[in-house]
């Protein structure tokens, strides 16, 4: 039987998904190589070689979907800001090497992006492995917050710390005969026909009416969410809620749950979840030291839904501001290195997790880690050619194209 063709295999993983969003999904992967590769987790685990020494490494509680711009910055339930991983909607008990392997290939495609050298690029990948070896090695997991940050991530931090509610309000809606509306812009917003407003409606009231003040919850506007690139086209909303006043509302961001894309690939037992969503919010507060405000699972029969405080999209870290300065994006990866080790460790010994024994026994052994770079940089040039593949046959597989 003949393999699929690359464009196959990609519409299959997409299929059901909203068509306007779709296509910017696509757009944005056909523009840019590391757009690709976050649009294609599922081509990345699918390509994984079943028989490996990779996978006789320990097993861990990973994101998934370990690349650059996962990590960001948020205000945790305590209302103090975080540098951290943000993105658990693949998040899988698999071994840690998948992990690794995932954000090492998003640092070589990264580059291209970027303008870093292939050397550079070596050294960055090095950079993150000791880190993330180092930690294992001591095995105490921390956390980075405004306080402890440097370089890069304590400027963004201090950014956000400046930011109000009433910034992000002022940036996401606009005030029609007194009351505040979200603002349909195309680029974060869409609009929402009217029964699948009511439906989410009624899913954040019944969410509301089990919370110590369910007027505070209370829905004002909803949209559909344009945000991401790997999940665009899935359900999600963008929901402003009463909270405290006109001036102090608050910005939910719902998003649907179908599942990791790791799951097929996965040989080892996973847990049984009550839904998807349980699967995420769990995992995110095992994995965060703080995890974000309202962040909770919402049932509606066997589909799933995550809920969350919206965070701003600029308050991600951009490393094209690196500005040609080696030494200030080294040391962000080596920040990333550490942060992936203590989710690894925080969730150590969690539900088949491997223990701290075994995480430190991991850190001090050195025979994994040029056979991983070696897959990534191997990796990597493969997703430059299905890049190329995807932009040929990107026009004539669109819906309503010439044949």
């Amino acid at each position: 039987m003949q393999n699929p063709s690359l464009w196959a295999r990609i519409e299959a993983f997409n299929k059901g998904r909203d068509p306007e969003r779709l296509l910017l999904k696509y757009q944005a992967m056909q523009n840019d190589i590391f757009s690709f590769l976050r649009g294609t987790c599922h081509l990345f685990y699918q390509d994984w070689p079943q028989v490996s020494e990779l996978n006789q490494a320990p097993l861990a509680w990973i994101s998934g979907d370990q690349h650059l711009e996962n990590f960001g910055s948020y205000k945790g339930d305590n209302r103090l800001s975080y540098f951290d991983l943000n993105d658990f909607d693949e998040a899988i008990l698999a071994p840690c090497t998948w992990d690794l392997a995932r954000f090492l290939c998003s640092l070589l495609v990264g580059a291209q992006t970027l303008g870093v050298e292939q050397a550079q690029a070596l050294k960055l990948c090095e950079a993150f492995m000791s880190s993330y070896t180092y930690e294992l090695t001591e095995c105490k997991p921390r956390w980075i917050e405004r306080s402890t940050a440097t370089g890069m991530i304590r400027y963004l931090l201090k950014n956000l710390k400046r930011r109000s509610r009433v910034d992000l309000l002022n940036e996401r809606t606009t005030i029609h005969h007194g009351e505040r509306r979200l603002k349909l812009d195309g680029i974060k917003t869409l609009p929402i026909n009217a029964e699948d407003k009511q439906r989410v409606i009624e899913l954040i009231d019944r969410f509301a009416a089990r919370q110590e003040k369910p007027e505070f919850f209370h829905v004002v506007d909803v949209a559909r969410r344009i945000a991401g690139v790997g999940s665009l086209g899935l359900e999600r909303y963008v929901i402003m809620i009463q909270g405290k006043g006109t001036d102090n509302h608050y910005l939910l961001d719902l998003k649907y749950q179908p599942g990791s894309a790791l799951s097929p690939y996965v040989t080892n037992a996973q847990p049984l979840w009550q839904s998807e969503a349980e699967r995420v919010v769990a995992l995110q507060h095992r994995s965060q030291a703080i995890s974000p405000a309202f962040l909770s699972v919402i049932n509606e029969g066997k589909r799933s839904y995550v809920l969350r405080e919206l965070m701003p999209q600029q308050d991600r870290l951009h490393l094209r501001h690196w500005n040609g300065k080696f030494q200030r994006l080294q040391k962000v990866v080596q920040i990333m290195g550490k942060l992936v080790a203590w989710q690894h460790i925080r969730t150590g010994g969690w539900k088949g997790s491997a223990i701290a024994d075994e995480w430190q026994s991991f850190g001090q052994k050195s025979d994994w880690q040029q056979p991983l770079l070696d897959y990534a940089l191997s990796y990597s040039r493969q997703v430059r050619l299905d890049w190329l593949s995807f932009k040929e046959d990107f026009g004539s597989n669109l819906p309503g194209a010439s044949d």
